[in-house]
């Protein structure tokens, strides 16, 4: 498997997230196996001011050219901020998504450092479209279930897929989602840093556990204030 060979087979699971603050990049990460519910992966940051201020959030399929608007009754907002992480919950024929899911890497288990990852995302450049990144993981925190990668990561980029190559089996893994940079600025200039990777495994069979929208709207958290106009360290567009 190559990497060429390894955004091709992404491509299609990934979406542009769009709120009316700005953008980011989700993936499809579950399907139900008895309804048509899927859940698409993101960063918190991504639809947290959309989830508080229940605005809509579009969805665009790039890979199809076809997008679709979630109002707040339409879809069910899972966030976890500790990790950065969220899922949108919505029924998904009016998307062309794949009908199976990519693998995750297995529960409890995690990537060791010097192992190169890709990530794909839109970053916010005028005609950029989906960009592919790598890096080598420099180290996990194991406590924070976050990777701290050699590589870089830019604003829209927030919730994109991370994924390492399975020789093996001539396929993907997917193991995080894209949630911030950290340039260094120990000398006072803005120089080269870190890419923080959200471990993914939290998303396992998410959308599985649901029977309709209503009853994941019931697991929604409610935020009770707003979130920062502007999240440090975060990717998203502004």
């Amino acid at each position: 498997m190559s990497w060429r060979a390894g955004i091709e087979l992404l491509r299609p699971y990934v979406v542009k997230v769009s709120t009316p603050q700005g953008s980011g990049t989700g993936w499809l990460v579950s399907r139900s196996l008895t309804s048509q519910l899927c859940a698409i992966a993101t960063a918190a940051h991504v639809i947290d001011h959309a989830h508080y201020w229940e605005e809509p959030v579009r969805l665009l399929h790039v890979a199809s050219g076809k997008s679709v608007v979630l109002r707040h009754d339409e879809r069910a907002v899972l966030i976890d901020d500790s990790l950065d992480s969220g899922a949108i919950v919505f029924y998904g024929p009016d998307l062309p998504l794949p009908e199976t899911v990519l693998p995750l890497l297995e529960k409890e288990k995690y990537l060791m450092p010097g192992i190169e990852i890709g990530w794909l995302g839109f970053p916010a450049i005028e005609r950029a479209g989906l960009c592919f990144f790598s890096g080598r993981i420099s180290a996990y925190l194991e406590e924070a279930s976050t990777y701290l990668v050699d590589g870089v990561a830019i604003n829209g980029v927030s919730g994109g897929p991370a994924f390492h190559l399975v020789g093996s089996a001539g396929s993907i893994e997917l193991m995080g989602i894209v949630s911030a940079y950290i340039p260094n600025r120990a000398t006072g200039q803005v120089l080269p840093g870190v890419a923080v990777v959200r471990d993914a495994t939290q998303f396992h069979d998410i959308s599985q556990k649901f029977l309709s929208i209503d009853e994941a709207k019931q697991q929604e958290k409610i935020l009770t204030d707003p979130p920062p106009a502007d999240t440090s360290q975060a990717l998203k567009t502004s």
